[in-house]
């Protein structure tokens, strides 16, 4: 990785300033790693969401796929040296609200084999609820 041959340069020479820079733009590239990560698994986790409300049903494997993006979710976000956690709650409510139009759209091909088009089932289903339901499932200590 070029930043951290030039993050040691910088500290060899004394440059504190030059290598602080390097810091934080390692820091935000890290970030934005974990928040694609989380915002994956949340495009999963609010697709088996939508279809359990959508259908007004539920399936062993849409439950393994939701307990599965939690787990995964709540693992990417902790910090392990640091402890604490990467993303504030309302952070995490902004990523939902992101993933859900993918999930929305990948959920039109799957909710009663493909009947409704996204904006048909988005007329079905409860949006701040699915969002709300799986917040609450990836806060800390929130789930199992």
């Amino acid at each position: 990785m070029e930043e951290l041959l030039t993050l040691k340069d910088l500290l060899v020479k004394g440059d504190v300033e030059g290598a602080l820079l390097i810091v934080e733009e390692l820091t935000e590239m890290s970030r934005n790693d974990i928040i694609k990560t989380i915002r994956s698994y949340a495009v999963i986790l609010l697709l088996h969401l939508i279809k359990q409300q959508a259908e007004n049903r539920t399936t062993r494997s849409w439950e393994v796929s939701i307990r599965n993006s939690v787990r995964e979710i709540e693992r990417e976000n902790k910090r392990r040296q640091a402890g604490g956690y990467y993303l504030t709650p309302e952070e995490l409510l902004e990523i939902l609200a992101e993933a859900y139009l993918n999930a929305i759209d990948q959920a039109s091909l799957e909710v009663e084999e493909g009947l409704y088009q996204p904006e048909e089932l988005e007329k079905v289903i409860n949006r701040e609820e699915i969002i709300n339901r799986a917040l609450v499932l990836i806060l800390p200590g929130e789930s199992s």
